[in-house]
């Protein structure tokens, strides 16, 4: 009997080529986007789960408090591994890190010496690490790899760069030099394997981090005060222990070794911790995970199920359309059935697998484009996302789960439809009563609403994010971006003195136009912040203050806006600063000029205002303006580590800035030759801020063209049945005198009413999802009304255009050869 269901199931749709075609494409593309979206999200979720554990694994996080703003960190003190062991029950496992950059040599084959500059994913640490994140050891001993200074254990991945001739047991002993710091190596563990945010490769001891050395100075082993994000511990609880009680004894330990200030408490100054379950690290967006790698945005991973979820029920909808408009045509063989004896199980079950049939020829062709989708999206999606059939059997479950749903979803309905005609009307050719016709065809026509729901949602949703990425490029920022280039000299080998030497030799380039030293641009990602006081007389104004620090050249190479008195200089150090408006507001001044002269107090020093400058952005548009103070930079090499460089415009044949940046190069190697021009374009750097509001923008484009796709096919495969069953009709308006024109606004205008009838409802929805999206904006675009003006009209477009091949093509036929036919 299922051999005969599939004979009959392949001949009705080679009977059927087009609506087959258009069901099978549908299904394709969500299925598709549904493989390629499970292997992005399953990917994510799936981070750090094969730990023994790991519901028992927790990271200590910092939280920080000043005037009611909170801060957090993933860093904590230095001292807080030590605290816990020696002050907090309840704990079975505390391993501190600590992670660094530093320049990495090795010994070749012949000894001579192999450098690695500026490397990550490096970290200090003990036994204790390897007893929470568990790792196969290849070499060397898991119980004392790291209990004696100077030793490093190596991942297998990194121990083949370090030592590629060489076995794993041969490198027990290899001496590996991290800055100045000659470790042994002790311990070989294999690479993680799994998904995990655990990727350091180089874990050197942390016992080498010895007081009043360079690196335990770095490290601060004994300073309660001061947080790093370097510095992390992870803990592992005992069985059954409550991490509230934890967190509860961390914070007491902290303030019995850090109380606070009098200052802290008249500001409402604090600092606790809470204990984060390692479940929890690699979605964080609040505290973030390392150093070296930002967290996942499960935002992002429920948008793309959503839109999953959309294209499928898209295509199961053209399925339901199709299926339930053609229902009259079988209606025959359904009756000759039934007279036959077939009952109506036998039925449901016989339209139920012509459904399952079609949903595995898509399935099929779903397996083949998923790898094309993820090379396409290679930019978008992480490169551990991968198609791997055979390494990855949860992906045939997937699929054979997604099969037998979108199965019972698009075939259930169409099979008890047509089961239930009646054998003694349909042999008469009255297959549906009246009622039974009308309830289909409100079905068809709630369902196709439902698609241009869907599809103008997506339309209008992708206008505003583009319209906020514009605004946001092209808004004024309060600073020149263009024909800018800016270079972090190495932190390592900086000096005050070497970076003037080379501002001076870039001046002399013919192409450049001014230089400047000082340290991060007006806009970053960075923020450095400190607390001042401006005593008015009669009370104290204590505000959270960013810091900008420069040189003379800096406002005006940024062309910032000075409202009053003047800009930098370096007989400020120490002594003078520029604030912005919003800070001079904070201040009581509703006028610049009155500002001028009055004095802060500030880390000990007495800082007078000599300039107020126009506010300006100093981070995304996501952050709102705050009180800015810009310093003189001074002598230190810190402060001195950046070089701002404009340049002169391009003449029409361009090819200037080019060279100019080559010779900009080999001024750059004078001064630190081990290190490379690593140079940005400011406006470049401004565009990376909205990096994920692209890739928002990019997958909603490919979502509305999918959506626009499949619910055109859908409306083709209507138009084509609705004029067939019309053909009659059509003869006869012709006939009597109907023109092309009004023929076609006839079988038209039932699709406007419907598409009219979605911009209702979708509209408000819309409206609703778009404010929501941009309360993440302290500055944003407005929503303006021709968005869903452009959605519905582009809508209307699209889908009178699909079905004008079939009404034009239905309206210009012969009325003979229609009237004829019947």
């Amino acid at each position: 009997m299922i051999k005969n269901y599939f004979k009959i199931a392949l001949r009705g749709f080679w009977k059927h080529k087009l609506f087959t075609l258009i069901n099978i494409i549908g299904l394709s593309i969500g299925i598709s986007a549904s493989l390629v979206i499970y292997l992005i999200v399953h990917y994510d979720f799936t981070f750090d789960k094969f730990h023994k554990d790991s519901d028992r694994i927790y990271r200590v996080v910092s939280d920080f408090k000043f005037q009611g703003n909170m801060n957090h960190s993933y860093g904590v003190t230095a001292p807080m591994a030590a605290g816990i062991k020696n002050n907090v029950t309840g704990v079975e496992i505390i391993a501190p890190l600590y992670t660094l950059t530093p320049n990495v040599t090795v010994n070749g084959k012949h000894n001579e010496p192999i450098k690695f500059k500026v490397q990550d994913h490096i970290t200090l640490a003990d036994q204790n690490y390897f007893k929470i994140i568990r790792y196969t050891w290849l070499a060397g001993s898991p119980t004392a790899a790291l209990n004696e200074p100077y030793q490093v254990v190596l991942t297998s991945e990194r121990a083949k760069i370090y030592f590629p001739s060489l076995s794993y047991e041969q490198m027990l002993g290899k001496t590996v030099t991290y800055d100045t710091l000659k470790t042994t190596v002790s311990g070989i563990v294999q690479t993680i394997k799994e998904n995990t945010d655990f990727s350091c490769h180089d874990f050197i001891s942390f016992s080498s981090a010895k007081r009043k050395t360079r690196l335990g100075m770095d490290v601060n082993l004994d300073n309660w005060g001061s947080t790093n994000s370097a510095s992390e511990v992870f803990i592992k609880l005992y069985p059954k222990v409550s991490a509230a009680k934890i967190r509860a004894q961390v914070n007491a330990m902290y303030k019995k070794n850090h109380p606070q200030t009098p200052d802290d408490l008249k500001n409402g100054s604090g600092q606790s911790y809470t204990i984060q379950p390692l479940s929890d690290i690699h979605f964080d967006q609040t505290y973030g995970t390392f150093d070296f790698s930002g967290p996942a945005n499960k935002s992002r991973s429920y948008m793309l199920l959503a839109i999953a979820g959309f294209l499928l029920l898209l295509g199961c909808i053209n399925f339901i359309n199709l299926t339930t408009a053609q229902a009259t045509q079988r209606a025959k063989e359904i009756g000759i059935r039934k007279t036959m004896g077939s009952s109506r199980t036998q039925l449901v079950t016989q339209f139920l697998s012509e459904t399952f049939l079609i949903t595995l020829f898509a399935v099929i062709i779903s397996i083949g484009l998923a790898p094309l989708i993820l090379k396409l999206f290679s930019d978008f999606v992480a490169p551990g996302v991968k198609a791997n059939y055979i390494h990855q059997p949860d992906i045939f479950l997937f699929l054979f789960v997604l099969t037998v749903v979108v199965g019972i979803l698009s075939g259930f309905y169409p099979a008890l439809m047509l089961s239930g005609y009646k054998p003694v009307l349909v042999l008469k050719n009255q297959a549906q009563s009246g009622s039974s016709k009308a309830r289909n065809a409100w079905l068809r026509k709630s369902l196709t609403v439902s698609q241009f729901v869907i599809a103008q949602f997506f339309i209008m949703a992708t206008m505003l994010v583009s319209k906020q990425i514009y605004y946001a490029l092209h808004k004024d920022l309060g600073f020149k971006k263009d024909a800018i280039v800016f270079a972090e000299t190495p932190y390592k080998t900086r000096k005050a003195a070497t970076n003037m030497v080379m501002a001076n030799k870039l001046r002399s380039l013919p192409g450049v136009a001014m230089v400047s030293v000082g340290f991060e641009p007006p806009s970053s990602d960075g923020t450095n912040t400190t607390i001042m006081v401006y005593k008015d007389g009669k009370k104290d104004i204590t505000t959270p203050v960013e810091l900008k620090f420069c040189d003379e050249n800096y406002i005006p190479l940024y062309h910032i806006k000075i409202l009053a008195g003047r800009g930098i200089m370096a007989s400020d150090t120490g002594s003078g600063i520029v604030i912005n408006e919003k800070y001079t507001r904070a201040l009581g001044f509703t006028n610049p000029n009155d500002a001028m002269g009055k004095v802060f107090a500030s880390n000990g020093k007495n800082l007078r205002i000599v300039g107020v400058v126009a506010d300006f952005y100093t981070h995304s548009l996501q952050s709102p303006i705050s009180p800015l103070a810009i310093l003189a930079a001074g002598n230190g090499n810190f402060y001195n580590g950046v070089i701002h460089i404009a340049l002169k415009p391009e003449t029409a044949g361009g090819g200037e800035w080019q060279k100019t940046i080559a010779a900009m190069g080999k001024v750059w190697k004078e001064m630190y030759p081990d290190d490379d021009f690593n140079y940005q374009f400011y406006d470049k750097s401004i565009e990376q801020f909205y990096g994920q509001e692209k890739q928002t923008s990019t997958l909603l484009s490919w979502a509305t063209g999918l959506s626009i796709l499949i619910s055109c096919l859908g409306l083709l495969g209507l138009a084509i049945y609705t004029t067939g069953q019309r053909t009659k009709e059509i003869g006869v308006r012709k006939v009597l005198g109907a023109s092309v024109a009004q023929i076609v606004r006839l079988l038209s205008t039932e699709l406007i009413l419907l598409i009219l009838l979605a911009f209702v409802i979708v509209a408000p929805l819309a409206w609703w999802a778009m404010n929501k999206w941009m309360d993440n904006y302290a500055d944003k675009t407005t929503i303006s009304w021709w968005i869903f003006g452009a959605g519905c009209t582009g809508m209307l477009f699209v889908a009178l255009f699909t079905s004008a091949f079939q009404t034009v093509k239905a309206a210009m036929a012969n009325p003979v050869r229609s009237l004829r036919s019947e």
